[in-house]
This record gives C-alpha cells, sequence and structure tokens, in this order.
C-alpha cells in the first residue's frame, strides 16, 4: 500500500467462484454481516444475512471465518458521517476481528488454513466471512482468546505509536491519558509501564477508579467534579506546566478550546521546547503496521499486556453495543459477535481489568 491506510476494505460482497474444475455448482451458504445503510442514529446499523458463494482468492488473499469484532469510537463517527476513511453507504463496518483462516490464495506461504490471525482492515470486518490480504492477518499467541485478539489492533497499535512513535517515552516521564478506562487508555497505561519510572494520570469517572489503578495509572482523576490540570498543579507541579488548560464543563469553555484547536503560537512552542502533534492510524504505512503489531504480540506472550474485555455483544445487539461505548458505560474492550445469539442467553462482561470472555 503506498499511502498508509490501515488497509484495504475486507471485500463487502463476497465475489463469484466463477468456473469450477469440478461439475458440482460451487458450495453456496449465508453470511450474516452488520452494514450501514445511512447516517444517522443505531438503527442505521443493520443486520443482513446475506447468500454468498465462496471466493475464488486472488494472490495474497486468504478467506477468514470470524469469531470475534472490535467496536471502536471510529464506527460510531462513521455512522454519523464524521469518519472520513469510512466509504459511503452502503457499507459493511468494522475494522479489526479475529479468527480462523478458511482458504488461502495459492501463493501465500506463511499462512495457512486452519491458523488463528487477528485481521485488520479499513472496513468490512463486521462479517462471518471476510477475505484480506494475508499481510493483514496476523497469526495470535496459542493463549490468546478470539476476544482478545479482536481487541488488539485499533486499541494497542494507537496507543504504542503515540506513546513510543511521537511522544518518544522515556524514564522519569509524566503522561497523561484522557478516559482512561477505554480501550485505549488501559492499552496507553498497560504500555507506560514498559518504560521504568513513568508516572501516569488518568481522567475517569470515580466508579472506575479502582480498575484504572489496579492497570497502573498512578493518580486517577475524576473528570466529572475535578480540574485534571489544577490536580496534576497540585500532585506534580512540574507536570502541570505540560497542560494548556484544564476541562471546564461549560459551553464556553468548550468554544474557547475549539478556537485555541486553529490557533497554535508555534514561537511558544519553540520557546517552551514543546511539540503538538496529530495521530491518526488510517494513514499510517504499512511498515508501522506490521512492526507494531510485531511487538505488541511479542508483549502479550511475555505477559506484559493484556486486553481488559469489558463486554461482548452478538451482532443482533450491535445498537446496545454502540450505545455502551458512547455513553462511555465500558471499562476496556467492546466487542462484538458474529455467531447467532441463542435464546435466553445474556449479554457477558468482565468487572476484573484482566477478565477474559
Amino acid at each position: 500500500m503506498s499511502h498508509g491506510e490501515v488497509g484495504p476494505p475486507a471485500q463487502q460482497q463476497l465475489k463469484s467462484a466463477g468456473e469450477s474444475s469440478s461439475s458440482s455448482p460451487p458450495e453456496e451458504e449465508t453470511c450474516r454481516a452488520l452494514v450501514l445503510t445511512g447516517y444517522g442514529g443505531y438503527d442505521k446499523v443493520k443486520l443482513q444475512v446475506k447468500a454468498f458463494k465462496k471466493p475464488a482468492l486472488q494472490p495474497g488473499e486468504v478467506l477468514v471465518r470470524v469469531q470475534a469484532c472490535g467496536l471502536n469510537f471510529a464506527e460510531l463517527m462513521g455512522r454519523q458521517g464524521l469518519y472520513e476513511p469510512l466509504p459511503a453507504p452502503p457499507v459493511t463496518l468494522g475494522m479489526e476481528a479475529s479468527g480462523v483462516i478458511e482458504a488461502v490464495g495459492g501463493d501465500v506461504k506463511d499462512r495457512k488454513v486452519g491458523d488463528r490471525v487477528i485481521i485488520l482492515s479499513r472496513c468490512g470486518a463486521w462479517q462471518e466471512v471476510v477475505v484480506v490480504p494475508a499481510s493483514r492477518a496476523f497469526p495470535m499467541p496459542e493463549s490468546m482468546s478470539f476476544e482478545e485478539g479482536a481487541a488488539i489492533p485499533i486499541n494497542y497499535m494507537t496507543a504504542y505509536m503515540m506513546l513510543f512513535e511521537m511522544a518518544n517515552l522515556k524514564p522519569g516521564k509524566s503522561v497523561l491519558v484522557h478516559m482512561a478506562a477505554g480501550g485505549v487508555g488501559i492499552a496507553a497505561t498497560q504500555l507506560c509501564q514498559m518504560v521504568s519510572d513513568v508516572t501516569v494520570f488518568g481522567t475517569a469517572s470515580a466508579s472506575k477508579h479502582d480498575i484504572i489503578a489496579e492497570v497502573g495509572v498512578t493518580h486517577p482523576i475524576d473528570y466529572h467534579t475535578k480540574d485534571y490540570v489544577e490536580e496534576i498543579g497540585k500532585i506534580s507541579p512540574k507536570g502541570a506546566a505540560n497542560c494548556v488548560t484544564g476541562q471546564k464543563r461549560s459551553l464556553l469553555a468548550m468554544m474557547k478550546t475549539w478556537y485555541n484547536q486553529l490557533s497554535i503560537n508555534t514561537m511558544k512552542l519553540m520557546q517552551t521546547n514543546k511539540a503538538v502533534c496529530g495521530f491518526h492510524l488510517s494513514y499510517m504505512d504499512d511498515d508501522h503496521i506490521q512492526d507494531a503489531m510485531t511487538s505488541l504480540l511479542e508483549l502479550y506472550r511475555q505477559g506484559k499486556i493484556k486486553p481488559h474485555i469489558d463486554s461482548c455483544y452478538h451482532f443482533e445487539e450491535v445498537a446496545d453495543a454502540m450505545r455502551r461505548m458512547h455513553e462511555r458505560q465500558n471499562i476496556g474492550k467492546v466487542i462484538l459477535l458474529p455467531q447467532p445469539k441463542k435464546q435466553n442467553e445474556k449479554m457477558t462482561s468482565s468487572s476484573e481489568p484482566d477478565g477474559k470472555k
């Protein structure tokens, strides 16, 4: 990929197998998918069940039977038409998933049928069967669950690249993690533990403080009742010097923040030896993504990182899953399951930071 998107869209409409060397017709089955049918509310994401024939794979492709999918804020934004990399509706959502390889293209040498893999795509991962480039199918550690596999790519790569590629985190530094109980927040907190003597300030509602402290947040701050700049200033005046403005829950402050985003004084940045960085995972180049995933999976094998699974919802419950994340009720990763929901089955959730569903 020349321009460094997270990956090409997983195939939205699986192509026909075409002519067969056998006299028997191509195998046909159904595929459940979550499709964004238009911009708007939760009802715009619909579960669709379509008939399809297993495709004839192109060179370099693999076909994966999906077992778990990750939900991200990108999908919430995409539903409202606010996520630029997402193609226009109708489009199958989903940037990350995990599953089992069912078929490989003729020239694929380092992946085989039966491999458990994590897949990464710009969109199209929220369906039962996905075709992706083999380079976007990463072998999973043996001890990793499918739910954990679906929780790794977006959250952990975002945190990893921001901390080590952009911020160049060093021993003795302080890190402020907003929404520290979310998927990226927990990932960032865990990764901060890879560097010695790092102080982590984390904002979250008071009910989530015990869990984020267990994960590694040194100083939890309730953003509902306290100004994080003032709190950091009380604990570490040196750390507070890096904060530009506090969080004020008022319209005036929101307008001021919006204005300040467009009026950065570069001379002041130079004089104070500070930097402002922008980051968007969808526009990172292929080599960075490969290197980051390789490093993260090795950290998992070493027991140094472990996704916290907040809850698991079946495709039928996607509106509830999106609502939970939108209302910031989750602690860690929200997972979607493509398998049909069984009668009387309840949504599963974890209240422990290392919970595994």
